[in-house]
């Protein structure tokens, strides 16, 4: 093969193996919505979530939150337990990002998109009881479920009931917040554990269902 043929052959590899290549060497940032693009099929196009596929709604979470999470599937801090099917199942998609800039990014890009307040849909829950439980929240979370930038803390007002079980029980069970790296699922699996049953989830849910965002 001719050496000019050769290094055009070698680039397309690289091309196609590695993601768009600046001229640099760096590779290239892909806008957030094209990055998003490959979360629709399970999160929705307006990143509503699906409860079918057990995807929670992301539309309008702040970028840090969105970023730190991503960066934690990615490096499997998240979603590497073997009991976290959904975890499992979003690592590979985490990975699709190709360097921080994309995972800024897309995190950007789902912050820009409106939040929309999903629905109760758990049966059973008493909000006055949860209200007594929620008090140990409020100091990360905030009254309102809006969360704390400072603290690591997302909101969670707005969010769907059935994904806050599936948290808190992930969390009491040791398959969310227990790896070394995980700083602020560290401090979130103590908390659950305050909660003695999934009654007592279901009260303090149905407390944070009664939030605005």
């Amino acid at each position: 093969m001719h050496r000019t043929s050769t290094i055009l052959f070698v680039s397309a590899a690289l091309v196609v193996s590695s993601g768009c290549i600046k001229p640099d060497g760096a590779q290239a940032t892909l806008p957030g919505d094209q990055l998003f693009a490959a979360c629709t099929a399970c999160h929705g196009p307006t990143g509503e979530g699906n409860p079918t596929l057990k995807a929670p709604a992301i539309a309008g979470l702040p970028a840090w939150y969105v970023e730190a999470q991503l960066t934690k599937f990615k490096a499997g801090i998240r979603g590497g337990h073997p009991d976290d099917l959904e975890g499992l199942r979003m690592r590979p998609m985490a990975r699709q990002m190709m360097n921080a800039a994309e995972v800024k990014s897309v995190a950007a890009y789902l912050a820009s998109l409106p939040p929309k307040k999903q629905a109760p849909s758990l049966a059973g829950g008493d909000a006055a009881k949860g209200a007594v439980n929620y008090a140990v929240c409020t100091a990360c979370h905030g009254p309102a479920g809006l969360g704390n930038e400072q603290l690591k803390a997302p909101p969670i007002a707005g969010q769907y009931d059935w994904y806050l079980l599936a948290q808190l029980k992930k969390f009491k069970g040791g398959i969310r917040g227990t790896n070394p790296a995980d700083t602020s699922g560290g401090t979130m699996r103590p908390m659950s554990m305050t909660l003695a049953d999934e009654d007592a989830m279901k009260n303090v849910i149905a407390h944070i269902s009664t939030f605005n965002r």
